[in-house]
């Protein structure tokens, strides 16, 4: 039976989601076919459609996921300061899972804001004028040195990061 965690279909959309992270550094997603990530998998179109729509809901999946795991780990908590562990935590993660974040942003998916729940409560706690333009800031500077240590295949350690985000931002978060 292909229930929902069952043993083979937890390795069967493994699989799928390893082949696309291959196609994905060869092809842009409008390119990568169904069938492609079926032979690279080793699976029936079926065991495919059991699992996804298609391409489009693949990734979609995949940014859920994503999204879902660095939400449970990532508490946002009002003092900022206190966050460093959950930026130690979180370049940890990255680091063990560098082909779904290189997917993360190859798909562009760093342009959608994810919803914090806790934000809100920051903004408002805060009552800071410019606060929108403070966190787009760090924001996109987060993803562009998160972008350049995954091109650069990760070779400092998740402390390391964390110093180099603690000096930028020194006195600022």
């Amino acid at each position: 039976m292909n229930t929902k965690n069952n043993k083979r279909r937890r390795e069967s959309v493994e699989r799928i989601k390893k082949a696309f992270f291959d196609e994905l550094q060869k092809k842009e997603l409008s390119q990568i076919k169904v069938s492609d990530i079926c032979k690279l998998a080793s699976i029936n179109r079926s065991t495919f459609y059991a699992n996804f729509l298609d391409i489009y809901d693949l990734a979609d999946k995949i940014y859920e996921e994503l999204k879902n795991e660095v939400a449970q780990m990532f508490d946002l908590k009002t003092d900022l300061t206190n966050c460093l562990h959950e930026f130690h935590s979180l370049f940890e993660h990255i680091q063990a899972h560098r082909e779904t974040y290189a997917c993360y942003f190859r798909l562009g998916y760093e342009r959608q804001p994810w919803r914090v729940d806790n934000f809100f409560e920051i903004k408002n706690a805060l009552n800071e004028t410019g606060l929108d333009y403070r966190v787009e800031f760090f924001r996109s500077g987060f993803n562009a040195i998160v972008r350049i240590w995954l091109s650069n295949g990760c070779k400092e350690t998740p402390q390391q990061m964390c110093d180099i985000l603690l000096s930028e931002y020194r006195g600022r978060i």
